[in-house]
Formats: structure tokens, sequence, C-alpha cells
């Protein structure tokens, strides 16, 4: 048979040559021979090809019907589900999904099912398992077995769970979209789909108390949130208002933001509706019924108030606060959520929710509120996914005052910040929110109690990187002065990390040399002598800041002041604090090993410090003496022999630290130490 198609026509020209005959031949033997040709006329067919193909299969399809469909082309698809070329497996993905409509549908919920499933789980190519997915979601549409739910469910599941981020694509763009429809058909999508998710994260939350299965957890949110539209459908669909939908050609436009850029257009809100103007009409009626018809037998959308979105919240206070991918996908989820639903929506039923459990008032200002609700997740996913939904000022004060309110309660009951904290990195992450962050901050270093100044002087670090420079100069650091200004030690104390962040990320030289002279005035002034705090806390910044500050700033002021710190500790006669002082040292020279240093400072201050430090240590602690002595020894070598220099004049101590034997002795210490093995680590590293 082959022989009966002339060599002399190109491979793509043949197609429908052999598709024509196929069609017509009478003989199923003939038939199935030219099919197989068909399926390995081209040996890597490339996207135009397949498309070729494809396209001349549903030709074939539509001509004779379901049932030749199945006995002669689908055993060509299934021959070649394990081909070695991954664009022959492609094909056989794709047309899974373009047959779909012209195969009996037993076939469709049952063989083709199994094989996208087998595809899915087994094939080693992504663009194979990315076609795949497509192809699910086409045969979701025609599946009307509801059996195959729990199959349907699995299989979303394992697809989300997919090392590709192509495929994963694939599932929020067209799986999920036809997966939420079918389930909506079925009318399980609020009764089944989204409770199987909400159930498999709180049964994450309760195995992950001792780590958490972030990624798990990512899959799981995700796909709620591609339900949202879908849900949102459901709920304006099922309304006691559907039957007074009227069309008119005059009726108002959907502003563009009304609702989140969706995924792909199968999210759009208007496919899934039918129409804009449809949607248009019941959105309008939407919002008058929440103002002022209320929920009355709109048992969907009394689902998502009264189960939904309690068990969302009760979810999110169980979240681990210092996760701040936990806060962040939370946040984004309520973010789509309170947009997807409408301002009415959120301010009427959805803050309410939150405000009645966050209970800020003066009453909870005490020890017990420590442990409250306002030191969990909820705080900052509240703050970042439900109060900047909508950005009017009314919306902007309600926020402001909100952050004001968590600052100044958990501040007056000693309770922790890391709720607070949360929000401000969040929030900090856009700088839109730059300045509102400012006005809570300020708030807080005018307020009258020490304790609320002490945390906002904290959260300035927070929000320092990455704001502009002017924003720094016109505010921060005022009120960062400001607060330097009061009575209170420890507030003052509490802004050393942030004036460690500026000198580390502005290049300004008025505002750097403003904030130098702030931290000279607590290194030298006679008061803060003995104050062993300060001193731990501008140890432990120009660690942090030091290698990456301004290169002069680290020459002419850090490594100075630790000289002094290190020869004053010298002479401490309180063990504990001279011991506590040595150990931030240590780390802060670590750090500091792998920066360039110049041969003047190397001698007059890095060395000399080192020593102090190093006496310091052969008294107290031994495992330290051991790397300082090592250090001190290859430094001084470097300098006897004059080869301290590099290309641009400068050296990097960890650089030094080349000898097999000194490594082996170092690193065999190291599993002793008390310090950060991070830090520990930077002796051996040169900076790139």
């Amino acid at each position: 048979m082959a022989s009966f198609f002339p060599q002399c026509f190109p491979e793509q020209e043949l197609i429908p040559l052999i598709l024509c005959t196929a069609c017509l031949h009478p003989e199923p033997k003939e038939r199935d021979q030219l099919l197989h040709i068909l399926f390995n006329l081209i040996k890597r067919p490339d996207d135009e090809q397949r498309q070729m193909i494809l396209t001349g299969c549903v030709a074939f399809a539509r001509h004779v019907g379901p049932t030749r469909v199945e006995a002669e082309l689908l055993p060509q698809c299934w021959e070649q589900i394990n081909h070695k070329y991954p664009e022959r497996r492609l094909l056989v993905a794709e047309a899974c999904g373009a047959l779909a409509p012209y195969l009996p549908k037993e076939i469709r919920s049952s063989l083709v099912l199994s094989m996208l499933q087998q595809m899915l789980a087994e094939d080693k190519a992504d663009m194979v398992r990315e076609a795949v997915v497509k192809s699910l979601g086409i045969i979701m549409g025609y599946i009307d077995d509801s059996d195959k739910y729990a199959q349907g469910f699995d299989l979303m599941l394992l697809s989300l769970g997919d090392p590709s981020e192509r495929v994963v694509n694939a599932v929020h763009q067209v799986f999920i979209p036809a997966f939420s429809a079918w389930t909506t058909e079925l009318g399980t999508l609020h009764t089944a789909l989204i409770p199987s998710l909400l159930s498999r994260i709180e049964k994450l939350l309760t195995q992950g108390e001792h780590g958490l299965d972030e990624h798990k957890l990512h899959v799981f949110l995700s796909a709620l949130q591609s339900l949202i539209p879908p849900l949102f459908a459901v709920v304006l669909q099922n309304a006691p208002f559907t039957s007074r939908v009227k069309l008119h050609e005059d009726i108002s436009a959907i502003e563009v933001t009304r609702f989140p850029r969706p995924a792909s257009p199968l999210q759009d809100m208007a496919i899934i509706i039918g129409s804009r103007e449809l949607l248009s009409s019941l959105l309008l009626l939407y919002d008058h019924q929440l103002e002022h018809e209320g929920t009355t037998g709109w048992e969907s959308l009394l689902w998502v108030v009264n189960q939904l979105l309690p068990q969302l919240i009760e979810i999110v206070g169980r979240i681990n606060v210092t996760s701040s991918t936990c806060v962040h996908e939370f946040s984004r989820f309520f973010w789509r959520f309170c947009r997807t639903f409408g301002k009415i929506f959120t301010n009427t039923k959805v803050k309410p929710q939150f405000q009645e459990i966050l209970r800020l008032s003066e009453e909870n200002v005490d020890a017990s509120a420590g442990n409250g609700i306002l030191t969990k997740a909820t705080v900052p996913i509240y703050a970042t996914g439900v109060l900047t939904c909508y950005n009017q000022e009314e919306d902007r004060k309600l926020l402001v005052g909100f952050l004001e309110d968590v600052m100044t309660t958990l501040s007056l009951s000693h309770a922790p910040l890391d709720s607070l904290k949360a929000s401000f990195v969040e929030l900090g992450a856009n700088p839109v929110y730059h300045e509102l962050l400012l006005t809570v901050l300020w708030y807080g270093v005018v307020h009258t109690s020490a304790l609320v100044r002490c945390t906002a002087a904290r959260m300035f670090e927070l929000v320092l990187r990455g704001m502009s420079e002017a924003l720094v100069d016109r505010r921060a650091a005022p009120a960062l002065i400001t607060l330097c200004s009061g009575p209170e030690l420890s507030v003052r104390i509490a802004t050393i990390p942030a004036f460690g962040t500026i000198m580390e990320t502005v290049t300004q030289k008025e505002l750097l040399e403003r904030v130098k002279m702030q931290l000279a005035s607590f290194l030298e002034d006679p008061q803060y002598q003995d104050q062993h705090s300060l001193h731990i806390e501008i140890i432990r910044t120009f660690g942090r800041v030091g290698p990456n500050a301004e290169p002069r700033f680290r020459d002419d002021f850090v490594l100075p002041h630790l000289h002094k710190l290190a020869l004053a500790n010298n002479s401490q006669s309180v063990e504990s604090k001279r011991i506590d002082i040595a150990i931030h040292l240590f780390e802060a020279y670590s750090a500091l090993s792998c920066c360039f240093i110049s041969e003047e400072v190397m001698v007059n201050h890095f060395l000399p410090g080192l020593r102090c430090l190093h006496a310091d240590m052969e008294q107290l602690s031994p495992e330290h003496e051991v790397i300082l002595g090592s250090m001190i020894k290859e430094c001084e070598i470097k300098v006897e022999n004059r080869g301290i220099t590099d290309a641009q004049g400068s050296i990097s101590i960890a650089s030094s630290l080349v000898g097999e034997d000194a490594k082996t002795k170092f690193l065999s210490k190291m599993g002793q130490l008390t310090t950060s093995g991070a830090m520990l680590a930077n002796v051996f590293q040169r900076k790139k």
C-alpha cells in the first residue's frame, strides 16, 4: 500500500490523500495500514505538521462517525503512547482532545481518560504533559458521567503538583475552568470540590505543626483561587433576582478594574456567565440586592458567608505568621476573593467577620492578649488581603487605623510583634504603600507610650529597604532622629538597625552623614559608655550591614569602632557581658572577613581588633580562639610578605585561608561552636 503514494509528493501533501483513501477504502485492513502510515509519516512532526495531521483526523472523524473513530483512529494513538520521540507522543496527547467530540461518550470517559492519565503520570517531557492537561480540559467538557468526578479531582491535584511550570499554568488556564464548569453543572462546585480542597488544607496544617509543606499548600490554595470566578458565577446565577434580568442596549459598561485579571480567557467572568451584557445586568442587581434587599433564600451566597468565610478565617489563624510565603499566598487569595465578590460584599460580609474575631479595643490591652488572635497570621492577611482591595481615601484610612491599633495593642500588652512585622513586610514589598506605612510609623513615633515608640523604631528597618531615597530623607530619617531625642534608652537602641539599613542602602552623602553622626553619638557620647544592650545592637548591626555598606564608611567608621569595642571588652569585669560582646564581635568579624580591606585599615584596626577579641576568647571560649588564632596568623603572614594588595589595592581575609591543614583544623571545630554556621562559613568565602 505504501508504494501507492508517489515518492515525489512532499509529506504534508500526502496527508489529505491518505485520509481520503482511508475514509473511502472498503477494506478494514487497508484502512488500518493507511492510518498507520499517517501517524508514522513524519518522524518528528513540528507544530505545523501536527496541526495538519490533527485537522485531517478531525475531518476523518466527522465523516466516518464515532464507531469507526474508536475502532480505527484510537488504536493508532494507543500504539504511539510510549514512542521514543516526544513529538509523536505529543501528537497522541493532542489527538485525544481533538477527537473527544467525535468519540462514543463511554469511550471518552474510560479509554481516552485512562490514556491521558497514564501519560500525565509517566511521560517525562513537559510539553507532552502540558498537552495532556489541555486535552483533559477538553474531555471534561464532554463527560456526563458523574461517577468520574473523583477521578477528575485526582487528576487536577496530580497535574497541579507537576514540577513543570508550563504544565501547572495549563491546569489553571484550561483544566480547572473546564472541571469547575462540569462541577457547576453537577451542582458540586461548592458542595464537594471547594470543601475537598479546604479539608486538604486543614489536614496539611494539622500535619505540619513541625514543618508545613509549603509547596502542597500552594498547590491547594492556587486551585482554590482559580475556583473563585466560577463560584461567583454560581452565586450570580442562583440569586433571587435572576428572573428580573433584562438586557438593554444602553446597559452600563463594567469597570475595567472590577475583576482581577483572569489567568486565562476561560476564567473571565463574562465568558463564564455568557456575555458582558448579561454580566453587567447581573452585577447591578447583585449590588442592589446586597445593599437593599438582603440574602434571605440566597442559598449559594449564604454558603459563602456562613460556611466558606468562617472556615477560611479559621484556617488563616492556624498558619505560621513567620512564614512569609504562607502569608503572601493567603493574602493574594483573599484579595482576589474580595475583588471578585465586590466592594459591598467585602464591606458588609468579609470585614465584619474579621473584625469580630480581631476585637481591637482597649479592654484587650493586657498581658493575656499576647496569646490572642492579634499575634496570628489573621492580622497580616486581613491587612494585606482584605484592607488593600480598594484604594479610596476611606479604605486607606481603615488600613492605617487598623495597623496603628495593632501596633498599640501588641506593644502595650508586651506581645510578640511577628504579626505586625509580617504586615509591614508584605505591604512594604509594594512601593505604593511606603507613604502609608510611614504614616502608621509616625503615629508610633509621637505616641505617649515608650513601648509603642520602641515598636515603631523596630518597624522602620522592615520598610526602608526598597524605599526611595527621597522618602527616606524626607520622612524616615527625621522620624528616627526624633525617636533618638526622647528620654528612653530602649527606644534609642531600637533605632540602630534602621540606621544601619540606611547606611547599607542609601547613597545620598548628606543623609549618610546625618546617620553617621547619630551612630557616632551612640558610640562616643560618655552617657552610653556602659550601655551593654546598645553595644550589642551596634555590633550586630555592623556585622549585618558592613559587608554591603559603602567601603569608606566600613573602613573609616565600622572597623575602627569595632576595634574600640573589642579593646574595651578586654577590661569588662562582668564575665557574662564580656562573653556576650565577644560572641557578637566574632560574628561581625566573620561577616566582615569576606570584604576587601585596605592595608592601612588592616594594620591599624582589623588585626588589632582581632587580637583584642582573641585575648577574650583565649579565656572564655577555646573553640572560637582556634579560628581567631588562625585568622590572625594568616593575616600577619600576608602583611609581612607584602602580598596583601590585589589588582584593586585590596585583600580578602577569606581568600587567605587556603591551606588544607588550616581548613581541616577549623572545620573540625565548627560543630562545637555556638555561633551561626552561616557566619562561620563566610570565613572561607571570597566576596564575589
